[in-house]
């Protein structure tokens, strides 16, 4: 079984790197010249994104949003020089995308501010080539249904006395269990709901619906990690969201680029906040965000490679 731990190394070989684009490009007839043209731009991307992660990871908590978004930043620019061969095709495309809303110092609260999404940049550029979400459904999204996207932080939602996901079954199986509270949550019945979620599963062989939860049958276990499923990196457990209030059908790669955007840009220019939030930790989200950073330093390169594997699976 190929193991993300072993691709980045694996791709930051000249060779390596140059037959990997040359499969990539296969629909190109220049993909020879082409792949050996990115090639050097491909290692430097993949090199950079894993050295700035680790970088991360011994890092004092202070500095870990910056660290972290360059190195995600790199990864998804490798990411996509592996299916856009003339990226970046102009300067437009290497902004950020997105725009933190101003601060008001009095009375800020991380949990309650938003990103907007700009129609040029590098978050509209993937969200259109490597998601096929163009132009993007949503012009804000808020820090607390972002927080609420990631399962990792589920049993800290718990603490807060709020449901954030619910864990619905295991990676590798073909049954999936909605507790008949998800149904209530998103105020829909079987056959609605399950017509909303269908096309991110797998085809579904058989639908129970028994006392307290609805049981999905499937042709095989979910791969489509790109909707509203999400698989805690340890336990493998699959996560759905417990309300529609948390529901967020995109890309989990899409949620930690939009929270490390705006944590970066409150650790560059809100000093003082991220200061105090770091060294006080008055702010009752702290445990939300320190848990995140810990968590997206491991699961963003998984998250990414799992799509570069594809490449060798296909």
């Amino acid at each position: 079984m190929l193991h993300v731990e072993d691709l980045y190394p694996f791709l930051t070989t000249q060779e390596n790197a140059q037959n990997y684009l040359k499969k990539s490009y296969s629909f190109l007839r220049e993909a020879q010249a082409k792949s050996y043209q990115n090639s050097s731009a491909f290692i430097h991307y993949i090199h950079n994104g894993t050295c700035f992660m680790e970088s991360s990871r011994q890092s004092s908590v202070l500095v870990q949003p910056v660290l972290s978004f360059y190195g995600m930043t790199h990864l998804l620019k490798g990411w996509l020089l592996s299916k856009r061969p003339d990226y970046p095709e102009t300067t437009a495309v290497l902004a950020h995308g997105l725009t933190a809303r101003k601060r008001k110092r009095k009375d800020y609260r991380f949990i309650e501010d938003e990103v907007k999404l700009q129609q040029k940049g590098l978050f509209p550029y993937v969200s259109r080539h490597l998601f096929s979400l163009y132009p993007f459904p949503l012009e804000r999204v808020s820090m607390r249904l972002l927080l609420a996207s990631i399962p990792e932080l589920s049993n800290i939602w718990q603490l807060y006395q709020e449901e954030s996901m619910i864990i619905i079954g295991n990676k590798n199986s073909k049954l999936l269990r909605f507790p008949n509270r998800i149904l209530d949550g998103f105020y829909l019945k079987e056959d609605t709901f399950v017509e909303r979620i269908r096309a991110f599963l797998p085809p579904i062989e058989d639908i129970q619906q028994k006392k307290e939860e609805l049981q999905l049958y499937l042709t095989g276990p979910v791969k489509d990690w790109d909707g509203p499923f999400r698989y805690d990196l340890h336990n493998e457990a699959i996560y759905f969201p417990a309300n529609r209030a948390n529901y967020f059908p995109y890309s989990e790669i899409l949620v930690h680029y939009l929270l490390l955007f705006n944590l970066s840009m409150i650790c560059r220019y809100e000093t003082e906040w991220w200061g105090e939030l770091m060294q006080m930790k008055a702010d009752r989200e702290y445990p939300l965000i320190q848990r995140f950073l810990t968590v997206t330093q491991q699961k963003t390169p998984a998250l990414i490679g799992h799509h570069l594997l594809q490449n060798f699976k296909e």
